[in-house]
């Protein structure tokens, strides 16, 4: 029998064909995905799921599509999908991350004139039959400094379009690296440089926890005076009410806002100020654009729903069936390798050099590759994948190696992550035993024996007497119940670490009083994605 896709957004009608012409069933149902119990009523009968940004794929959704094997995203932001119900149900979830680079760096860019020249707000006048030409004094754009927050993909695009615009470009990204600054012909600068000195701020930074409300109240007050504000990311990157405040103060000059806090977006108080130009969500809306993800998604649910291919997935190494028994396990290992570099490297990473030893030199190391730079960014880029992080990698100008050797020590293979800023070098290396468990067996070049859980606690610290004591003590207080604890030292009196694998997630307060311990150097909360570890 054929395998049957439910389109259930508005896509463009090639996806619909490529579909067909791979003989695959295909029912267009654009209106169904905001539909919710019509679209639970029927999805039982799908294998495959394509959406846009109206279907909201719940947990709920999930379980009664009993036949349902992948969804695919026409866009990048996987927001409206569930990935942990879909993943534990075995369903591929992929997206098309850069098929609308260009349009929505295009709108930014549209934005950008808009605001400056009061276009809108000039057109109005003039229909209504004024010929107000002095009220509409705009700035130009030539000679202007534009500030980039995240120049991965649409950041960099911005930045040549810019560049070429003659503007002074300065762009903040923890991944950029210095040469691919250069190479683009911007200036990396710390956040704070460029709030002082940007006039205009565009954002292109994904969300995460470290982006949400990256222009608030505080940050906001360092800008410059009369700064313009572009946002065409995500709505959540900016505290609106904040934002609004600073509009209306005149501190901010104008904004172009394209997404919001809360989507759609039919009230906001954005809207009643006249130094502000409001789209509704049009940075991926241009034809090439919808041309370009429509036809992404079909050719990629096609090819795995006729021939088992898998790309550009979030929650899927792209492996074959043959090799995945024995690879799964070690995939899981580099991608939690690469995010304990991530969560405790703070400076920009130059280089990453992967070594893989013994039995691992003999396996897929592409794809443990991948899995390990996919972990390395993801706390800066939520919606990476395998696919798009050796992409993602390349575009900051980190360079990136492999070094394959056979056996070397008492483990049969095992993987080591060598991580280079302009400041220090990190390494960590771990293997998996019997279970198919991840474990950390050597962090700064000091062995030890950790078992990796979702939520860990890592402590550099003095090696002196009491240490185990006082770190159960101190978690003991805040609640913080310890799973397993493992401790390392390079000699007696020197440096130690201590990896906690604990039931939850730990206070700030328990790490505060952590580090204000003359003994403990450093102290971080961990998480790792390690399924049912």
């Amino acid at each position: 029998m054929a395998p049957r896709v439910l389109v259930s957004d508005k896509l463009s009608p090639t996806a619909i064909q490529i579909f067909r012409d791979r003989g695959i069933e295909v029912d267009y149902l654009p209106d169904v995905g905001k539909d919710k119990e019509k679209l639970l009523e029927i999805i039982g009968q799908y294998d495959g799921l394509a959406v846009r940004s109206a279907t909201k794929v719940t947990e709920k959704l999930i379980k009664a599509a009993k036949n349902l094997k992948v969804i695919g995203r026409a866009g990048i932001g996987v927001d409206n999908i569930d990935i942990h119900a879909a993943s534990r149900r075995g369903i591929i979830v992929m997206n098309t991350p850069f098929g609308n680079s260009i349009t929505t760096a295009e709108h930014a860019i549209a934005l950008m004139f808009a605001v400056a020249r009061q276009l809108p707000e000039a057109d109005q006048s003039t229909r209504a039959g004024k010929w107000e030409k002095n009220r509409f004094m705009g700035v130009e754009i030539t000679g202007k400094v534009l500030g980039i927050i995240g120049c991965g993909n649409i950041g960099a695009v911005v930045a040549s379009r810019a560049v070429g615009l003659k503007m002074h470009v300065l762009a903040f990204d923890p991944f950029l690296s210095e040469a691919r600054a250069q190479e683009l012909g911007v200036r990396k600068v710390e956040l704070d440089e460029l709030l002082a000195k940007a006039d205009f701020i565009t954002l292109h930074t994904p969300l995460t926890d470290k982006t949400r409300g990256i222009l608030n109240a505080e940050t906001l007050a360092r800008t410059k005076p009369g700064v313009r504000i572009i946002n065409c990311a995500r709505g959540e990157l900016i505290v609106e009410k904040d934002l609004v405040e600073a509009l209306k103060s005149g501190h901010v000059a104008g904004a172009g806002i394209d997404v919001y806090e809360k989507e759609p977006a039919t009230d906001s108080a954005l809207f009643d100020l006249p130094n502000v130009v409001c789209t509704p969500h049009l940075g991926a809306s241009t034809t090439e654009a919808q041309e370009n993800v429509a036809r992404q998604v079909a050719e990629q649910m096609s090819e795995y729903l006729t021939k088992g291919a898998v790309s550009n997935a979030i929650n899927m190494p792209p492996i074959t069936a043959e090799e995945a028994p024995r690879l799964r396990p070690f995939i899981k290992l580099a991608e939690v390798l690469g995010a304990f570099v991530g969560q405790v490297t703070d400076e920009p990473i130059q280089e990453v050099e992967i070594l893989f030893d013994g039995s691992t030199a003999a396996m897929n190391t592409r794809a443990l590759m991948s899995a390990a730079l996919a972990g390395l960014i993801r706390p800066q880029v939520a919606d990476v994948n395998m696919v798009s992080a050796p992409i993602m990698v390349k575009e900051r100008g980190i360079i990136v190696s492999e070094v394959k050797r056979d056996k070397s020590g008492i483990f049969d293979g095992y993987i080591k992550l060598t991580v280079r800023t302009s400041l220090r070098e990190r390494t960590i290396a771990g293997t998996c035993f019997s279970d198919g468990r991840p474990r950390f067996i050597q962090i700064k070049g000091i062995n030890l024996d950790a078992e990796v859980g979702p939520n860990m606690l890592y402590v550099t610290n003095v090696d002196v007497p009491g240490m185990i004591g006082l770190l159960g003590t101190i978690c003991g207080k805040h609640q913080v119940n310890i799973a397993n604890f493992a401790l390392g030292r390079n000699r007696p009196g020197g440096d130690a670490i201590a990896m906690l694998y604990i039931d939850g997630p730990i206070p700030q307060a328990a790490i505060d009083e952590l580090v204000a311990q003359e003994s403990i150097k450093d102290a971080r909360p961990l998480e790792f994605n390690v399924g049912d570890a």
